[in-house]
């Protein structure tokens, strides 16, 4: 298998991080990786912000944890705390993206292949990550001006996607595919 596969094959979604922060070199590939990822008509309406302070991170991740404690269907809520009760799993650092969904409709989707585009390079590099829709919370009712402004999202953008990054406190194995979602036409 090539190294490409390699890396996809043994990704995995780590919950548990260390609190060593990642060198800066390590978090600029990551992010120039993010910044390769395609996107319809090469629109790239998002933008990447990588976040290392760690009070901000601290604070999004109170106002996140009080959402979903203040949510009817506590199921989401009761995981995180089985989990240790962090909503970012101790990450020591972040990336951020942003989108602007009114510049290009699919915008999201984008994002998506943005956010894969830095789980795979982080992995590459020995950095252990987790794609995290749930920092969203953060920016789901009113500190999502100041939580914007604080990370400086352009006029008109909006929370798309995070990916948490850090060393594994504990690494498990990847997910097991299934081979049944797979099917061949023709």
């Amino acid at each position: 298998m090539n190294e490409t596969l390699n890396v996809i094959a043994r990704r995995y979604s780590c919950r548990d991080f260390k609190s060593e922060m990642p060198k800066d070199e390590i978090l600029h590939a990551i992010a120039q990786a993010a910044v390769q990822a395609p996107s319809g008509m090469n629109r790239q309406a998002w933008r990447v912000i990588v976040v290392k302070d760690k009070a901000l991170m601290q604070e999004m991740e109170a106002e996140g944890l009080s959402r979903l404690a203040a949510m009817e269907d506590k199921s989401t809520y009761n995981r995180i705390l089985e989990r240790g009760g962090k909503l970012f799993y101790g990450a020591p650092c972040m990336v951020i993206v942003p989108i602007d969904p009114k510049q290009y409709a699919p915008a999201l989707m984008d994002c998506g292949i943005l956010c894969e585009n830095i789980a795979l390079a982080a992995t590459s590099l020995g950095i252990a990550n987790v794609i995290c829709g749930l920092t969203g919370l953060a920016f789901a009712d009113s500190r999502a001006v100041e939580f914007s402004k604080r990370l400086g999202f352009p006029e008109g953008y909006a929370f798309g996607c995070s990916v948490l990054l850090g060393y594994a406190n504990t690494a498990k194995p990847p997910h097991v595919p299934d081979e049944a979602k797979i099917s061949f036409v023709g």
